[in-house]
């Protein structure tokens, strides 16, 4: 039988998603579980299949994997979750067909982006941002890794202020290597007045003009949905949900109280000077 799992997990402590050797990954740990509960007895004999990848501190609440076992009833996310680390969990599952691909059946992703500021300029910025939207030419927002083509289509692009910070929402047919975290770095550049809008617009035609662009920090991505063409029955493990929601919300009090301890600290450490 083939099952395929929804995932999410804190990607601060993880070089990425994809397992490599020598350090810590989220596929590594996920391979770990997966074998030492007998579900599978290896990636390639199970025929294992993740969705996409994420980069080294990249989050993600919706990641899927497909795999073939035999051992359906230890193959539950409470289960499974039972020897992750906390800082990854499974929270749905479902039977999928036996040729269900998880990356190649996906029609589209979307990402969500934290930005922390505020002397951005939101309207701006906004509006640069629908001159992403359709079909183009992304070269000069991606790494590019081999000859496969560098268009894609953005189906959606928000920029909103939500307090301290601005959220990016993005939805494509798929992405680019590092393309939504030069996006941001791209949109931010605008923001705060390093480039205007004509400059953007130069960007989007990468035969007559480049210029490269650092992708902006991991820690901000979220990796939040993958869509599918087909209808796969997801069964929500309510307990597990609860039990990860617990846990989150006991790092979300502590680090809320870290960033004020940071930002009182932050504020006696300016010169006098600047506090004139």
């Amino acid at each position: 039988m083939r099952i395929a799992l929804k995932l999410a997990y804190i990607g601060t402590k993880y070089n990425g998603y994809q397992i490599q050797p020598e350090v810590p990954t989220i596929e590594k740990e996920l391979f770990r579980v997966l074998t030492e509960l007998d579900i599978i007895q290896d990636p390639k004999s199970a025929r294992y299949i993740g969705s996409g990848r994420t980069d080294t501190g990249v989050h993600a609440l919706g990641q899927v994997v497909a795999f073939d076992t035999d051992n359906i009833k230890m193959a539950e996310p409470r289960v499974i979750n039972s020897e992750l680390p906390p800082s990854i969990w499974v929270w749905s599952a479902s039977e999928v067909s036996d040729d269900f691909d998880p990356r190649r059946d996906a029609i589209s992703r979307e990402y969500r982006y934290f930005i922390c500021g505020e002397c951005f300029n939101i309207p701006l910025m906004r509006s640069a941002s629908r001159l992403l939207k359709g079909t183009h030419d992304f070269s000069n927002f991606a790494e590019i890794r081999n000859d496969k083509s560098t268009f894609r289509t953005i189906e959606r692009i928000d920029v909103r202020l939500a307090g301290r910070f601005i959220t990016l929402d993005i939805k494509a047919n798929s992405f680019l290597w590092h393309m939504v975290r030069k996006i941001v770095t791209a949109l931010r550049m605008i923001g705060d007045g390093r480039r205007d809008v004509e400059w953007l617009k130069r960007m989007l035609h990468p035969k007559e003009f480049e210029e490269g662009l650092e992708p902006a920090p991991g820690y901000g991505l979220v990796l939040k949905n993958i869509e599918y063409d087909i209808d796969i029955p997801w069964e929500d493990d309510e307990y597990s949900k609860r039990v990860s929601g617990d846990k989150l919300f006991q790092q979300f009090m502590w680090h809320g109280v870290m960033a004020e301890v940071f930002s009182e600290l932050k504020e006696n450490m300016q010169p006098a000077e600047a506090i004139e």
